[in-house]
């Protein structure tokens, strides 16, 4: 008899007649973000590695070439990361000597990045990352855009759904 799908068997509990669709592991959108997401990351892998970055030390980079010297708190709030998460990142960094954290003049609890000489002239080595990325991806520009586009209105919609206030009903 054949399965509906390679690997499948008829068991009990297993693919059959009258197999919800939606309990399918290939229908699950965040099955298919977490594969492309650690496809990404294992290609950043290969990227990164003559930069000696990691794929969430890159990030973290990115966002003090885009925006400069910047506070932990503003850091965390634009890669989506926790404290805890956040903290060792940066003392890596800094421990390269691509990064310095000073305590703020104006406000103690405050703590800003700041690169280094070394942090700024890595930018100019990073410049072909984006490239050699996009080009892995086999998207050309336009597919690209719509896809980023696509997964910032996912984003932005799961977050809405995820505060407790508007989450919908059944999932509270």
């Amino acid at each position: 008899m054949d399965t509906p799908h390679p690997g499948r068997a008829d068991r009990e509990g297993g693919a059959g007649p009258g197999l919800d669709e939606a309990l399918l592991l290939d229908s699950q959108i965040c099955f298919s973000l977490n594969a492309a997401s650690r496809a990404f990351t294992a290609l950043y892998r290969v990227v990164l590695k003559d930069l000696g970055l990691t794929y969430p030390q890159y990030l973290v980079m990115l966002v003090l070439w885009e925006d400069g010297t910047t506070p932990v708190k503003h850091l965390g709030e634009r890669l989506r990361l926790d404290s805890g998460t956040l903290s060792p990142l940066l003392k890596r960094l800094e421990a390269a000597g691509l990064i310095r954290r000073q305590r703020s003049a104006a406000d103690e609890r405050s703590v800003h990045v700041h690169l280094t000489p070394e942090g700024v002239a890595l930018r100019e080595q990073a410049r072909l990352v984006p490239r050699r990325v996009a080009a892995a991806t086999g998207f050309d520009h336009h597919d690209a855009r719509t896809l980023r586009t696509l997964l910032t209105r996912l984003t932005g919609a799961l977050d809405e759904a995820a505060r407790p206030e508007t989450a919908p009903p059944g999932t509270r």
